[in-house]
């Protein structure tokens, strides 16, 4: 069996079980999230142990019409595997309306220390029936080397353009195998057919500051692509105007941050919303004073910020928009403390008037758990796995 055949095996497919865990957690974050035709809203984040190791699984909640505010968890993607760790999911509504759980796995011998085994490895299942009652999905397929935390770009001429990062040697604590090293940076994967199958496009690196990539894609109007890319200064960016094929040196981007994930999207009315931290002075590391900007340029200039959460230790957005242009921003706050997902809502016009209508709120947290033994019960009964 080749080194391919091993990362493919179904020996390395994780369990899909119903409901949240048991185990005590001392750790929690990353969150993602997406909304459905039918107005059923999904988050996803993981944790597990005391921080970012090998007890780490995926959580993902649902929000249904029936039940608005209330986020049972409905699935837990983990593995049985005692060094093999769950970790950075994503949620994508896909243009045929499939709900597409992306995550990642990589082994982990010890909490904190070689988190990463260099090649790691992008995985995904699909719920083609997202609205459901039952959610039924697929079996878990790799299917590429490396990590993808933010949301995939659709192209105007159809191609799916998925952000991958090959993480460079020793981050993590893992080694990039000789075959992975000319791929090591932030990497463009793509499907031109409607996600039956994905291959390398081309890919940036990052010489100066560079992290975890954790790079996205936007489109431009006049056919180029704009690639973000976190680095330890803020944020680096590079264009591509072939599809992806060939990119510009990477340069340091006008926009700031404390080296942190930041979210990038195009809204139904054509303008980019960006979320990310505010940098009033010189360069800070530390992850406070979450914000949302609009640019209706395509990123040559950028509204005034509207604030979403002034606190430190907030970070890692993730948002999505409901048909009715209601937009959803999910974001954690104190990860090895409260462990929180929060949830904020707000409309394009709330951001062009600068003010946040309601405080965002707690969809989930390590103390307080929202769920009760009736939400347990319904857990159980809503997920189901289908070939």
């Amino acid at each position: 069996m080749t080194d391919v055949d091993k990362l493919n095996s179904p020996l390395l497919a994780p369990c899909f079980l119903p409901g949240a865990s048991d185990e005590p957690s001392r750790f929690q974050g990353i969150p993602g999230v997406e909304v459905t035709p039918g107005g059923n809203r999904f988050a996803v984040w993981y944790g597990g142990g005391d921080g970012e190791g090998p007890e780490n699984y995926l959580m993902v909640a649902r929000c249904t019409p029936q039940l608005p505010g209330e986020w049972p968890v409905v699935l837990r993607v983990d593995h049985p595997g005692r060094e093999i760790r769950c970790f950075d999911a994503g949620l994508w509504l896909d243009p045929a309306g499939n709900l597409r759980l992306f995550w990642s796995q990589s082994r982990c011998r010890e909490t904190g220390k070689d988190v990463s085994d260099g090649v790691n490895g992008v995985w995904q299942s699909v719920c083609a029936a997202p609205d459901a009652p039952v959610l039924s999905w697929s079996r878990p397929e790799r299917i590429c080397d490396g990590i993808m935390l933010n949301k995939p770009t659709v192209a105007a001429n159809g191609d799916w353009l998925l952000p991958v990062s090959v993480w460079g040697d020793g981050t993590g604590g893992g080694r990039l195998p000789e075959s992975l090293r000319a791929y090591s940076g932030a990497n463009l994967f793509v499907s031109e057919d409607g996600g039956r199958s994905f291959h390398r496009r081309g890919l940036v690196r990052v010489e100066e500051g560079r992290i975890f990539d954790e790079h996205l894609f936007v489109e431009r109007r006049d056919g180029s692509l704009l690639m973000l890319i976190r680095t330890l200064y803020g944020i680096a960016e590079a264009v591509s105007a072939d599809g992806g094929r060939s990119w510009t040196p990477p340069r340091r981007s006008r926009l700031r941050g404390p080296g942190s994930r930041f979210a990038l999207r195009r809204l139904k009315s054509g303008a980019l919303l960006l979320v990310n931290h505010r940098c009033d002075g010189p360069f800070s590391p530390v992850r406070e004073k979450l914000e949302a900007c609009l640019s209706d340029d395509d990123g040559a200039s950028w509204t005034p910020g509207m604030m979403i959460d002034p606190r430190t230790g907030v970070s890692y957005p993730d948002f999505a928009q409901q048909s009715d242009g209601t937009i959803l921003c999910v974001y954690d706050r104190d990860r090895y403390g409260a462990g929180e997902i929060l949830l904020a809502e707000f409309t394009e016009a709330d951001l062009r008037a600068g003010s946040l209508p309601h405080p965002p709120r707690v969809i989930h947290s390590l103390s307080g758990r929202p769920e009760t033994a009736a939400h347990q019960t319904m857990n159980k009964q809503e997920m189901e796995l289908v070939p």
